[in-house]
């Protein structure tokens, strides 16, 4: 048996291990073992013994090798880093493994070589054992352990190749799918996953995906940051991770290795390699290879998602600017027509066209009718101009809410009935006056501007407005507030269907612009509404359940101070306001 191997051969008898192994023959023990390249040594350098089946052929005599130190005959070309790893193996007592370049005689061998402790029974170890092969060319083009000289073979040509096809589109998911495929191709892995983070780090998405048979896909998954605990640590440093899984997870993975993607220090996803078949060790050299690729990956990934961005704004420019265009036709001729009336009128007047003083005044009327008109088309077009600028300053105080509901009532009932419309107004129940903390003009424009649309958008039935009040407590101008007041207009109308009702609230956007050709209006009504609302502490909500179902829009105000409610309320608290 070798002596190395076994493991009550050292000490023995007083004699000391390094004594040991210069007794052992190498020649004849350590080619047992399989190995191409064989030999000890201690911390200081020194060979304790040596075996290569090739040493003839490169001149290297055994004899001449054992007993001597590394700089003496075959040595390390880089001596320090060479030293420096055999007192690490020493010390953490955990093998390691190499690309190393010695030199002999004007000679340079490139080894590929395990560097193990030999564990003494007792204390600490005090010798390696090194095995190791000589590389080929082709294999020193693979590799880039540092203690080789570089070389730029198939790896590099793979990353350059890589790289180059990377750099030629700004297409998000042509980027992650050529990534996953020139790797997964390359280092013939199991699986390859391009991976993007949520903001949080809280979501892995899988965006691109190379995936071999028969193991299962996980293309689309979307794998909680925090379900393993490699994850959370790729989500937390920039080097590195990798896995040897003991226990095989629901997609098999065996060995895994995690590198994320950076732009500018900022993490913007992660390429992760799996190994579903076998344990598998990563290479240095397959190591650096996904390092420097996850460097391009990452400008790319930046760059595509900029000029998506960029895409993105440009499309949306092109879009306001043709909505602004509508709008502005659509405006044009909403202006147009009071005007036309107001001067048809007053024209009929001074042609004397007027029979009897009855029919002058209908003229005038009419005429006083679309000033009005075309004074409130102004001032909405006015007051988002202001609202965009930043302009509309608005003075803060306490306003009745009573007060409010009967001016909104008087404003509002007459065209509700002009309709055959019925129109209800329901206060809510309180002993003492509800106090709102708003502008009172402003939050009569909001009301008529919702009631309004109500009664445009509705032939049949009527609208109900009722008021709500809530104790949930909010903050706006550095106050805080006991509770709001939450408003809604309620109509029987043409409702919107849910696919548009997002677009409600955007400015310069109308839902159908023939209906806006067929109602009459600027389109702006619940824009302003909104930002009036917004200003002071509230927010609007549209609700419908589609086409032909009625609409309901709500608003909130802040309540100034909480007021007494009623303890016991009618079974129906609506009333009408002018019964």
């Amino acid at each position: 048996m070798n002596p190395l191997l076994d493991v009550g051969a050292f000490p023995r008898q007083g004699m000391s291990m390094k004594a040991e192994l210069a007794k052992s023959k190498p020649n004849n023990d350590w080619q047992h073992l399989g190995a191409e390249l064989v030999f000890t040594q201690d911390s200081s350098g020194k060979y304790l013994s040596f075996y290569w089946q090739a040493a003839s052929d490169y001149g290297i005599g055994e004899e001449e090798i054992v007993g001597s130190y590394l700089e003496e005959t075959l040595t390390p070309v880089r001596i320090k880093a060479y030293y420096e790893r055999v007192r690490r193996v020493l010390e953490r007592r955990v093998p390691e493994q190499c690309h190393c370049l010695f030199r002999y005689r004007g000679q340079t061998l490139p080894f590929e070589l395990v560097i193990s402790p030999i564990l003494p029974k007792e204390g600490k170890p005090q010798a390696v054992l090194v095995m190791g092969r000589l590389l080929s060319e082709t294999e020193i083009a693979l590799t880039a352990n540092t203690d080789l000289p570089p070389h730029p073979g198939p790896y590099q040509k793979l990353l350059t190749n890589i790289a180059r096809k990377i750099r030629r589109t700004l297409d998000l998911a042509t980027i992650w799918k050529q990534t996953v495929d020139s790797i997964g191709e390359a280092l013939q892995v199991s699986r390859c996953l391009t991976l993007a983070c949520d903001p949080k780090q809280r979501y892995l998405d899988v965006k691109a995906e190379y995936c071999q048979q028969p193991f299962k896909s996980m293309l689309g998954y979307r794998l909680d940051g925090k379900s393993e605990a490699y994850w959370q640590q790729a989500l937390c440093q920039r080097e590195p991770v990798i896995v040897e899984q003991l226990v095989e997870d629901r997609f098999q993975a065996k060995s895994i290795l995690v590198v994320s993607t950076f732009y500018q220090n900022q993490r913007n996803g992660l390429i992760c390699l799996q190994q579903c078949d076998r344990h598998r060790y990563w290479t240095p050299a397959e190591i650096e290879l996904v390092q420097e690729l996850a460097d391009q990956v990452g400008t790319a990934i930046a760059h595509a998602t900029l000029y998506k961005e960029l895409e993105q704004a440009t499309l949306a420019a092109e879009e306001a600017s043709r909505l602004k265009s509508e709008f502005l036709a659509s405006t044009t001729h909403e202006l147009r027509t009071p005007l036309n009336g107001i001067i048809g009128f007053l024209k009929l007047i001074l042609d004397g066209m007027a029979d009897d003083p009855e029919e002058q005044r209908e003229f005038l009327e009419e005429a006083y009718k679309s000033s009005l008109h075309l004074l409130n088309l102004i001032n909405d077009i006015l007051d988002l101009a202001k609202i965009e600028a930043g302009k509309m300053d608005l003075e803060l105080g306490a306003v009745e809410l009573d007060e409010l509901l009967q001016s909104v009532d008087n404003f509002t009932r007459p065209l509700a009935q002009q309709k055959n419309l019925s129109f209800k107004i329901k206060p809510p129940q309180t002993l003492t006056p509800v106090i709102l903390y708003g502008n009172y003009q402003r939050l009569l424009q909001v009301m008529l501007n919702l009631i309004g649309n109500a009664i445009k958008f509705t032939h049949e039935g009527g609208i109900v407005v009722s008021a709500e009040i809530s104790k949930k407590k909010v903050k706006h101008d550095n106050q805080e507030f006991p509770g709001i007041v939450k408003i809604s207009v309620a109509d029987t109308g043409i409702g919107v269907s849910l696919e548009k009702q997002a677009k409600l609230f955007e400015k310069f956007v109308q839902v159908d612009g023939s209906l806006t050709k067929a109602y009459g209006g600027t389109g702006l009504g619940l824009a302003i509404s909104q930002k009036l609302v917004d200003a002071m502490g509230g927010q609007v909500d549209f609700y419908s359940m589609g086409e032909g179902l009625g609409s309901t829009v709500t608003f909130t105000v802040p309540l100034n101070h909480m007021p007494v409610m009623k303890s016991v309320q009618s079974i129906d608290d609506s009333f009408d306001l002018a019964s």
